[in-house]
Formats: structure tokens, C-alpha cells, sequence
């Protein structure tokens, strides 16, 4: 009866954390880390005490906590068949790169965003005993990394008639931002939410040319704007920027007009048309013949 409730004791444990136990094991890597936008290969193998497998099985993957979290991969093989028929993939991101009849359950997940770092668990249940189910406690930590991006940069106004810049990127760690360009004041604030982050430039009052620099572990990224205030013009440069023009334009028409006269003056007069002789008007009867 001890070693029964040993033995019981053993399966226990291995169903709710993972551990070894009886030939059980299951085996990943805490940490796996991918590039934004690329995939990433998450390892996990296991271990029976059977010799031979020949029922069915299936492989599952969780989210965010084992046992309980949601089900984002599961694939099922039959007998003791090779292939492993997908039932179910999260937006069909998640394939099957191991082979679980050689204890190999890894998968591959696609396009990587931001979203995708969580945690992962994967899980094996064999066919018959409903003590063959075995899933790892602690998972596997999948950390998303990118190099810097500047995903918007623009220049606003505010209701003092002041003019601010402000510079948004992202990226994993996230970056750290700087302006550089005209002389400008130091007044800056920053804000950040998770792998975003915001730095912004007031009070401008120089015209040129603003960059915005992002840096992280993994790599630089620039943006620039051009600032040019607006300046209204005096009363008397008003008044020349609008006659002057004016006052050419009425040059130019006076000329043309003046050429069109005198080439009117100067042309020959075309020669008069040579009269024809006319005949006399007369009837038949009192014409000279």
C-alpha cells in the first residue's frame, strides 16, 4: 500500500507541475527570444515509460497559464500514426515543426508581433490512462525584440501660439529619443507605454530642420521635419509686393498695344479692282446691230 501511494503520490505531480517522475518528463527552455515581424521556434520535448506508443495522441499548446489557459495549437495522431492532423491553430500562425511519436511537440510561430510575448505551456496526453497527460508548469517565456522605428513625427500648434514637435517610435527594448537641429529651447517631455515611446520638442521658435533619434540595443532609427513660421510683411513691403508686379504687367500690355498700331499704319493698301466695261442695256428689238 506505501509504495502504491507512492507511485500515486509520483503521478500526482507530475500531472499538476511537470516534474519527473516513473520515466515522465517533460523538457523546455525557459526563455526564447524572436524578432518582431519574423518566427520563432519554441522547443519542447518528453519522455514515457513505454517502449512502444501505438494508440493516439495528441499535442497542445497554451497561453498565458498552464492547465487552464487558452489553446492556441493542437494537433492529434492517430494509432500509431506518423502524422499529426491539426485541429486547431490560432490564426493559423502556429505549425507543428517536431514529431510527437519521437517525443518532439516543438512548433513554429509565424510573423511575430508585440502581442506574441507571453507565456507558452505544451502538453502531451496519451490514449488510455487518464493519468498519460502531461504539461509544463512553468512554460516557456517568449520575449519579442525589434530594432527602433519612427512611427510618426509631426509639428502642432497650441492655443498660446506656441509651436511643438513631437516624435513617436517604437521598439524592443524600448529606444531612447533625442532631437537635434536649430537652437531651441530644453523644454522636452517624454512618455513611454510598454514598447512606445514619445518625446516632445516645445516652444520653437528657430526655422529648419528637426531630427529625432531612436536608439536601443538593437539598432538606430531618424526622422526629420521642417519648421518654417510664417511672418506677415510690413505695410509698405505689402504694398510692393503687390504693385510692382502689377505695374510690369501694365508695361508689357501698353507695348503689345502699340506694336498692334503701328503695324496697322504701315501695311500697303491692297490695288483697286479693275472695272469691266459695261454693255449697253438693250432689247432685241432696238439693239444696233
Amino acid at each position: 500500500m506505501r509504495e502504491l501511494g507512492l507511485v500515486l503520490l509520483c503521478l500526482l505531480r507530475i500531472s499538476r507541475k511537470g516534474v519527473q517522475c516513473n520515466g515522465w518528463s517533460v523538457h523546455v527552455p525557459s526563455d526564447v527570444t524572436g524578432e518582431l515581424g519574423k518566427m520563432v521556434i519554441l522547443p519542447c520535448t518528453f519522455t514515457h515509460p513505454y517502449k512502444t506508443f501505438d494508440r493516439a495522441l495528441t499535442a497542445i499548446w497554451r497561453i498565458k497559464e498552464p492547465y487552464n489557459g487558452t489553446v492556441i495549437f493542437k494537433c492529434v495522431s492517430q494509432s500509431s500514426s506518423e502524422l499529426c492532423r491539426t485541429a486547431t491553430s490560432h490564426k493559423n500562425k502556429y505549425k507543428l515543426l517536431g514529431n510527437p511519436r519521437h517525443k518532439d511537440l516543438s512548433i513554429r510561430v509565424d510573423n511575430l508581433t508585440w502581442s506574441d510575448s507571453e507565456r507558452y505551456f505544451c502538453r502531451v496526453e496519451l490514449a488510455g490512462d487518464v493519468q498519460d497527460k502531461y504539461e509544463s508548469r512553468n512554460g516557456i517565456k517568449l520575449h519579442v525584440i525589434a530594432a527602433p522605428r519612427i512611427i510618426n513625427i509631426t509639428v502642432s500648434s497650441s492655443r498660446d501660439h506656441t509651436f511643438q514637435a513631437r516624435c513617436t517610435a517604437e521598439g524592443e527594448p524600448a529606444p531612447a529619443l533625442s532631437w537635434s537641429g536649430p537652437p531651441y529651447s530644453n523644454l522636452s517631455s517624454s512618455s513611454s507605454s510598454g514598447h512606445r515611446v514619445s518625446k516632445e520638442l516645445r516652444s520653437l521658435t528657430h526655422d529648419g530642420k528637426y531630427t529625432c533619434t531612436a536608439v536601443n540595443s538593437h539598432g538606430r532609427a531618424e526622422g526629420a521635419v521642417y519648421f518654417y513660421k510664417f511672418r506677415a510683411p510690413d505695410s509698405s513691403s505689402f504694398m510692393i509686393l503687390i504693385f510692382v508686379p502689377l505695374g510690369i504687367k501694365v508695361v508689357i500690355l501698353l507695348v503689345i498695344l502699340s506694336f498692334s498700331a503701328l503695324s496697322r499704319e504701315g501695311a500697303p493698301s491692297a490695288p483697286p479692282s479693275l472695272a469691266r466695261p459695261q454693255l449697253p442695256e438693250c432689247t432685241y428689238e432696238n439693239c444696233d446691230r
